[in-house]
C-alpha cells in the first residue's frame, strides 16, 4: 500500500479566506490521519488548519488534485505540443475525448500561472518582435489573430493575446451572403480589436513587467496599420518602432525572423493551427489554453535551436532561468491563482471568459476542485 509523501509539510493554508493563505508566518496545523482512494498512492495524508478549521490533504497541493486519472496529465501535456488532437489522445489512452479536453483546460491554466510566476525574474535587454498568427475558431467565417511578442535573439515568447477578425479576402457571392447572415445573427467583430489587443500585450510585457529601458527599446513588426495606433495608445516614449515589409524574404537576416520561426513551430506543434485541418479550435478560449501550454514548453522545456537539441532553452538565452525545466518541476506543485497575480487580459484566459460568437454557451471556469 503506497502512502503519499510522508515528509510533506504544507507551505500555507489552501483556504483563500484564511489569514495564513498568503502569510504562513505563525500558522499552525495538525495531522489528521489518512483517506483512501483507488489511484496510486492509495493512502493520502490529511491535515487540519487550526485557524480556519479547514480540512485538506497532500493532494490539495498537487497538480492532479481531484483527477480520477492522474497519470494522463503528463501524457496529455506531451500530446498538446506534439500535434495531437483531443480525440486522437482519447483513442490512444482509452479515454473519452471530453476527459482529455478538461485536463487540457487545466494544463492551460497551470501554464498561465507557471509562466507568470517565472517572469518575475529579470527580463532580457534585447529587441523584441511583434507578429500575428492568423487562424480561426469554429469555422473559417470566424478568423482570429494570435499576437506574439518574441525576443529577437533569444526567441523567448514574452506573451500573447488574441483578436477576433472579420473574414476578408477573396470570397464567392454565396460566401459573402453566408458571412452577412452570420454577422446579422451573432454580430460583427470589433474593427479595432487588433489595436486594443496589441496594446494589452505590450502593456503586459513592457509596462507591468517593466523591461529594462537603459536604451531606446526597439520593437520590430511588419507594416500592420494597427500597430502604430496601439503604441500611441500605450504612450511609452522609449519604445522605438521599426517596420519590415511582410513580403521580405523570411531568412535569418530578416529582423522578423524570430516571430516567423515561432509561427512555423506553432503550426508544426499544434494541430489546431495548421492550414488545412479538422482539428481546428472550436473556441478561441481553447486555442489560448493551448497557446499557454506551447509558451511554457517552448520557453523552458525545448532547446532554442533544432540543430542543438541539448543546448540552451529560450529562457536560458534570455536570462530568465538558468536551467531546463523538467516535467517533475513543472508538475511538482499546484499553483494557486490567489497567490500569483495575472494581468486582467491573461486572467480572462484563466477563468475562461473569452467568448465565441457562434457558440455563445461557453463553459466558464468557476470550479474550486479543478483549480
Amino acid at each position: 500500500m503506497k502512502t503519499s509523501n510522508r515528509h510533506f509539510v504544507p507551505p500555507f493554508c489552501p483556504n483563500e479566506r484564511c489569514p495564513h493563505h498568503r502569510n504562513p508566518a505563525g500558522w499552525h496545523f495538525t495531522h489528521a490521519g489518512y483517506f483512501r482512494r483507488k489511484a496510486s498512492p492509495t493512502r493520502i495524508r490529511r491535515f487540519h488548519c487550526s485557524v480556519c478549521d479547514r480540512w485538506f490533504s497532500t493532494q490539495t497541493f498537487d497538480t492532479t488534485y481531484w483527477l480520477k486519472r492522474p497519470k494522463l496529465q503528463r501524457v496529455i501535456w506531451n500530446g498538446l505540443v506534439a500535434c495531437e488532437a483531443h480525440r486522437q489522445a482519447g483513442r490512444s489512452q482509452r479515454a473519452v475525448h471530453s476527459t482529455i479536453q478538461r485536463q487540457a483546460e487545466r494544463l492551460g491554466r497551470h501554464a498561465l500561472l507557471f509562466q507568470a510566476r517565472l517572469t518575475a525574474a529579470r527580463l532580457p535587454e534585447e529587441d523584441v518582435v511583434l507578429d500575428g498568427l492568423q487562424t480561426y475558431e469554429n469555422s473559417k467565417y470566424w478568423p482570429c489573430d494570435f499576437h506574439l511578442l518574441v525576443g529577437s535573439k533569444s526567441h523567448y515568447v514574452h506573451g500573447f493575446t488574441d483578436s477576433e477578425l472579420r473574414r476578408s479576402g477573396r470570397m464567392t457571392a454565396a460566401q459573402k451572403r453566408k458571412r452577412d447572415r452570420l454577422e446579422a445573427r451573432f454580430g460583427k467583430p470589433d474593427p479595432r480589436a487588433t489595436e486594443k489587443d496589441v496594446e494589452a500585450l505590450l502593456r503586459i510585457v513592457l509596462e507591468e513587467e517593466r523591461l529594462p529601458v537603459r536604451r531606446p527599446f526597439v520593437l520590430w513588426s511588419d507594416e500592420h496599420a494597427a500597430y502604430p495606433r496601439a503604441l500611441r495608445r500605450l504612450g511609452l516614449a522609449q519604445v522605438e518602432h521599426r517596420t519590415v515589409s511582410s513580403r521580405a524574404p523570411r531568412t535569418p537576416r530578416n529582423p522578423l525572423f524570430a516571430a516567423n520561426v515561432e509561427d512555423m513551430f506553432i503550426r508544426h506543434s499544434t494541430s489546431a493551427h495548421k492550414r488545412e485541418t479538422i482539428a481546428f479550435a472550436k473556441r478561441r478560449q481553447a486555442a489560448a489554453e493551448r497557446m499557454a501550454v506551447y509558451q511554457v514548453w517552448r520557453n523552458f522545456m525545448k532547446a532554442a535551436s533544432e540543430e542543438h537539441p541539448k543546448g540552451d532553452t529560450p529562457a536560458m538565452r534570455a536570462k530568465v532561468l538558468d536551467r531546463w525545466v523538467t516535467p517533475h518541476e513543472l508538475f511538482h506543485r499546484r499553483l494557486f491563482p490567489t497567490l500569483i497575480e495575472l494581468p486582467a487580459r491573461l486572467a480572462a484566459y484563466y477563468w475562461r471568459d473569452v467568448p465565441t460568437r457562434a457558440l455563445p454557451k461557453g463553459r466558464r471556469h468557476r470550479l474550486k476542485y479543478a483549480f
